[in-house]
Parts: C-alpha cells; structure tokens; sequence
C-alpha cells in the first residue's frame, strides 16, 4: 500500500499508534501493538526489515559463513584433514548472501505486516504537531507514536575520503568483485568482522584504528586475542594510529605512513537518523549527539511520543531494538510503565575468536574475577580450538554481575550468563544445575563450580563441613554399633 492510498483509521478519528521506521524496532512495535488490539499504522520511507535484514545482521553473518568456510578448509590440517588448493569465487559468495536476505525478506515483507493487522504504508512521514503527522503529503492524526528510524554509517571529514567512493557497511554488500587490497577504518565490531571476513576471502586487509587497541569496549584479554586471530588470517591491524587524509588509492596515517587501498571502508560508528522527521514541531527533544531523548520508560519529551532502537542512544543492536520496539509499544498502548532492559544486553563479536558479553566489565570496582581457560575445557580439546576463555564477573556476594567469552560458539554460550545476570544469579546457583557433556557450555559451567569450590575450601566453610562429616561418622558409627548389638 503506498501513501497515496492511505486509508483513515478504523474510528476515522485518529491511529491508536503511528509507527515511523520499519525496521526491527518498528516491526516488533507494530507487531505487539496490534496484538493488543490497536489500529496500527506503519509507515516505512524505503524498504522493512531495516538494516538487520538488508545490510547488518543478516548479509554480514552469510559473508562469515563462506569466510569462516574458507578458513576452515585451511586450517583442517590441525585434525590430519588436508585439503588442497581451497578456491573462493567471490561472485557465489555475494550469491549466497543475497539468497540469505531473499529467504528471511517474506518474515518482514508488507504482506507480513497486514496478516498481522498492521497497515502499511510506503513513503516519508514527518510530525506536523504533538499529535499530527502527514505522509507524503496526506495529513493525519495520531494518539500515540513510535519512532523507529534507526541510524546510517558516520563518514569522517577526512581529507580526500569522500573523493574515493568509501565503503559502509550499507554499501560493502554492492560489491560484484572482492578488492584486492583493502583499508578498514575503524576497530569496533563492524571493522574486526568485516576485516578479517575479506582477510579470509583473500583480501589484503589493513584495519587501522585510533585508540590504543581494537574492540576498546571489550575485555582487554578479549581484544588481544581478536588482534592475534586476525593476524593469523593475514589481517594487518594498526593501533594508535590516527588516518589523516586520503590520497588517491593511499590511505595516510598520522606518523606519515601510506597504506595502499583499492577500496577504504569506513567501520567509525553510525548516527542517528532523524532526517525530516520534524521532531521539533512534535516537541522531540534530542540529546547533543542527535539521538531521540528518552526516558527509563522510552518516552520522548512529547508524553504522546516513543523511540526504540538505533534512533535512541541505546546499545545499537537489533535484539535490543527488538526488545524495546515491544516494550514502546506495550507502554504506549497498554498504558503500563515497563521500563527498558538496559543492564542485561549481550552483545556478539562475531570475529574468529568470538567474543560475547554481559553486564559489568571486569575491572569494575567492587568485583571479582572468576576465568576458566579453553585449554581446559574438553569440548575445545577435541575440537583442536583452545583459544579462548570464560570470564565471570561476580560482586561481594558472589552474584554474576557480568561475563566474557571468547572462542566458538561464544554468542550461543553467553545465552544463559545473561539470564544469570537478568535474574541476579549467584555462581553457586550456575554450578548446581547439570549441563550436557561435553559442551562449549563448560567454560561458564566449570568457572561458577570452581568459584563455588574455592569458597568451599575457604577457612569458616571448610570448619563447617569438616564439623559436618565428623558428626555424620559419629552417628553413623553409633548407628552401626546399634545394629550389631540388636542382631
């Protein structure tokens, strides 16, 4: 349905919830809203599912598969599998991309959103007042809204950048030829995985990034093992070291280095987009980096209005946009007060190792560390992939506060920390539940039971089962004279 077939509201007064963005937040904020039995309208200016369907979550992750592929067939020797003249044809790649996008797009389609009882428009919506908005044009009334516009890459204004037609993660799936030598400008997550993805498909990759290590929000640790993982595959990384201009096919460095680069991509974080949403005629406020204020509840300035996902400020991944688009929605037409989860958000390097936490980092105050290393763990014995580790972060009271795993599997791993950290588990609790064996699920496992051990040995706990096996053998011993005599 495009904006020029707009249809009024079922009542003909007004849209119980306008929905501006169909992306994940907006999706599963309409979704949740019509389940309430709300009339709600969905108006989306380019294509739904949003940069998780088209350009994040799911294009990357097929591009790591055939990378991770590639590797795999190189590095099978470690297991006596010796595979021969390993081939990667870039254009199958990109193919099986695109077919990954083709298969999830019916989940986000329009047709999906009106079996679910949202109406669809296409087209650009932009507030006219606190409770108004027009599409395209074609005024309308509203009682309450979501806005859930997302973000776009930040492009630096670095000399001679724009002159070279830099990559994003927007625009790297566009692609039809692999470039043979690559700059990566930037060493977050979309840097890292995307770097070592091209490093693996047979790229010459440079990634290069300000700060003094890559992944500056993870583990130290963690960071240092990525760093080993992409040079392993080839990849060059570049610390501390600033891009100060761009020179044709050169990339130029602070300290007068220049890396030569058929294509740049630029990986430096991404920005809110409010482009003609007229947030001040609905009475929106923005905070001063331009994301939407909101409140715990994920209320804007305006009481009629919501934001959720990228657009906010909050962590920018699509399970929390997914959690908070419902949440919004649940608030904005339920009228509840169910205040946004913003402790307990796992997040996911998807790089070779991989990387997964929760909650407070390691070096919190007030908090100690419990780490098993993968060399201990049978399951990565087996497998030949020992690199990594399990890190619990547990407060005075031996609650898990926080986690860090690094090695396989490590996203699927961290499942049940983070439910450790959303319920307020304690180590010991971890430790007395079964887990299969063997499993990748032995790092935490086996890191809450060696917690719970060393508390056990400690010198008030090990009086306190010394005393009990003492006057259990008493009793037993009694209890076995007893017996004799009574025979």
């Amino acid at each position: 349905m495009t904006s020029s077939a707009l249809p009024p509201p079922p009542d003909g007064s007004a849209w119980d919830l306008l929905v501006v963005g169909g992306g994940t937040a907006g999706l599963v904020g309409a979704r949740t809203a019509a389940s309430f039995g709300a009339s709600v309208l969905m108006v989306e200016r380019d294509r739904p599912g949003g940069d998780c369907l088209w350009t994040g979550c799911v294009p990357s992750k097929a591009l790591l598969a055939a990378a991770s592929a590639a590797a795999d067939a190189r590095g099978a020797a470690r297991l006596g599998v010796h595979v021969d003249g390993v081939r990667v044809a870039f254009d199958e790649v990109m193919a099986h991309v695109r077919a990954a996008i083709a298969t999830i797009e019916p989940v986000d389609s329009p047709e999906a959103m009106r079996a679910a009882d949202v109406v669809y428009a296409a087209g650009s919506a932009r507030f006219t007042g606190l409770a108004t908005a027009e599409v395209d044009g074609r005024r309308l009334r509203f009682r309450q809204a979501l806005v859930a516009t997302g973000s776009d890459p930040s492009l630096p204004p670095i000399p001679g950048l724009a002159e070279t037609d830099p990559l994003t993660s927007d625009s790297v799936w566009d692609l039809t030829e692999r470039p043979d030598r690559l700059v990566v400008l930037g060493g977050g997550t979309i840097g890292c995985e995307l770097g070592q993805a091209f490093a693996r498909l047979g790229s010459t990759v440079t990634i290069v990034e300000a700060a003094d290590r890559i992944l500056g929000n993870e583990d130290p640790d963690a960071a240092r093992l990525v760093t080993d993982g992409l040079a392993r595959d080839g990849a060059t990384v570049l610390t501390g070291t600033p891009v100060t201009a761009v020179d044709g096919a050169e990339v130029v460095l602070g300290d007068g280095r220049r890396i030569p680069a058929d294509r740049v991509l630029v990986a430096v974080g991404r920005r809110p987009d409010t482009r003609g949403l007229g947030l001040d005629a609905a009475g929106v406020a923005t905070d001063d980096r331009g994301f939407v204020a909101v409140d715990a509840y994920l209320r804007t300035s305006n009481p009629r209005i919501w934001a959720a996902g990228d657009v906010t400020g909050h962590p920018q991944f699509t399970h929390v946009a997914g959690v908070h688009g419902s949440t919004a929605a649940s608030n904005a037409v339920l009228g509840v007060r169910r205040a946004a989860e913003v402790t307990a958000v796992p997040r996911v390097t998807f790089t070779s190792p991989e990387v997964a936490s929760v909650g407070v980092p390691a070096e919190s105050d007030g908090t100690t560390t419990r780490t098993r290393r993968h060399d201990e763990v049978d399951r990565a014995i087996a497998e030949g992939r020992t690199v990594g580790f399990t890190r619990l972060v547990l407060d005075r009271r031996g609650h898990i506060v926080g986690a860090t795993v690094v090695g396989p599997r490590a996203g699927e791993t961290l499942a049940e920390l983070t439910l450790a950290v959303h319920r307020g588990l304690r180590a010991r609790d971890l430790a007395g539940v079964m887990h299969p064996y063997p499993t990748w699920g032995d790092g935490p496992w086996n890191a809450a039971v060696a917690e719970v051990r060393e508390q056990l040995a400690g010198p008030v706990a090990r009086r306190a089962t010394h005393a009990a096996t003492a006057l259990r053998r008493r009793w037993l011993d009694r209890g076995a004279g007893s017996h004799r005599s009574a025979r």
